[in-house]
This record gives C-alpha cells, structure tokens and sequence, in this order.
C-alpha cells in the first residue's frame, strides 16, 4: 500500500490517495476547494498512472467534501459514505456561507456503508469502523494488513475532534475513540482529517483527553 497526502482548501483538510501494486486507488476525503487544487490531484495520479476507482469520505462536513463534484465530473465516481451523513451533505453549501466560502452542492452518494463493512479495490482491504462523536456517521477506515487507520475528524495527533457541531457529542466521540480506535494494535498508524499523522501507541500514551 502507498499512502500520498495533499492538503487542501483555507481549512486545511487532508486529501489521501491510497493506492497498490495494481495501479488501483481510493481517494479518501477529497477536499479540493477549487480547480487548480484538484488539478494536483490529477496530476499526481497521471504521473503515478493510478486509477482513481473508489471515492470515500469519512463524514459529509464542507472541508471533507468540496472536491467530490471534480471526481464525479472527471472519473465518474461518487462517495460512499454512512448514511447519517446525509444531512452535512445536503447542508453543506449552508455551512460552507457560514465560514465565508462557497460551494456548489455536493452530488449524491454512490451508496452507503456500515460498520464493519469491507471495502476493497485493487488488492486492498479496507474495514470501515463507526466512530460517531464529531458527527452521527464519522467512520475510520482500517487497514488490518497494513496497520493504517485513516480516522477522518475523530482522532488527531494529540487531540481529538470538535463536538459542537450538529449531530456533534463529546461523550460519544470518547466512547467511539477507547472502544473503536484505542482498541487496534498500537503500533497502528493513524492518518487524521487533519494535521501530521500518529500511532495509536502515541495517543493512548500522550493524549491529553484521555491522560
């Protein structure tokens, strides 16, 4: 597995292009805010020779998904996603007015996924997990062969996610994250929705929310 990360948009969100030996790959939380982002996207997929054949998002909120009409437009694909996040998706052109950006409205799912679903592309397996908390559908996506966890807006490097959006609650972001997360090996590395990337082992050790 090879893990490319672009960050992208005024909110600095980050973009993964999970890719394998057969030249599939995955775009987790395309967050391409304007063309000429979403240009860097493609460029690096044309020079890698990469497939773009799966579109995931962790949660529906603006950041996660400014960049999903540019896949649709370009490589025909739409996000899948858990269905509680229909509601950031179809609200995100409001949310977006409300930190001052714009955005065209993000097109309608290629389907829904639930917990413990496998996902596979390539010679690649993903397991999505439900870790709600920072919203009623966040999912990870869980590489057990490769020890990797792409954890959305759940979990960061030393801290964890705002709950005071909708759908947002503290207590169940924590249940989510020792119950779901904590609970994978340590040595598991966790690539967030934002920020530089950490392990398991780190945060269990060093967070401070739970230390």
């Amino acid at each position: 597995m090879e893990i490319f990360r672009l960050t992208f948009s005024p909110i600095e969100v980050n973009t993964f292009i999970v890719s394998d030996n057969t030249g599939e790959c995955a775009i987790i939380d395309c967050g391409c805010y304007n063309r000429k982002e979403f240009e860097k996207l493609t460029r690096y997929l044309g020079e890698n020779n990469l497939k773009p054949v799966l579109l995931l998002n962790t949660h529906c909120h603006l950041d996660h998904v400014f960049g999903n009409n540019y896949m649709l437009e370009e490589y025909n694909l739409r996000s899948w996603y858990h269905m509680e996040e229909e509601m950031n998706r179809k609200n995100a052109v409001n949310y977006a007015l409300f930190f001052g950006l714009t955005m065209d409205q993000p097109p309608e799912p290629g389907g829904f996924l639930i917990d413990n679903q496998e996902i596979s592309f390539g010679t690649t397996k993903l397991k999505a997990i439900h870790v709600p908390g920072h919203t009623a559908g966040s999912l990870a996506f869980y590489s057990q062969d490769e020890k990797v966890v792409f954890t959305g807006d759940a979990l960061f490097a030393g801290s964890i996610g705002r709950t005071d959006l909708p759908g947002g609650d503290y207590a169940t972001l924590i249940k989510s994250i020792t119950g779901r997360l904590f609970s994978l090996p340590p040595e598991t590395v966790v690539w967030p929705g934002h920020g530089d990337k950490t392990t398991i082992g780190a945060e269990i050790k060093s967070n401070p929310y739970f230390n």
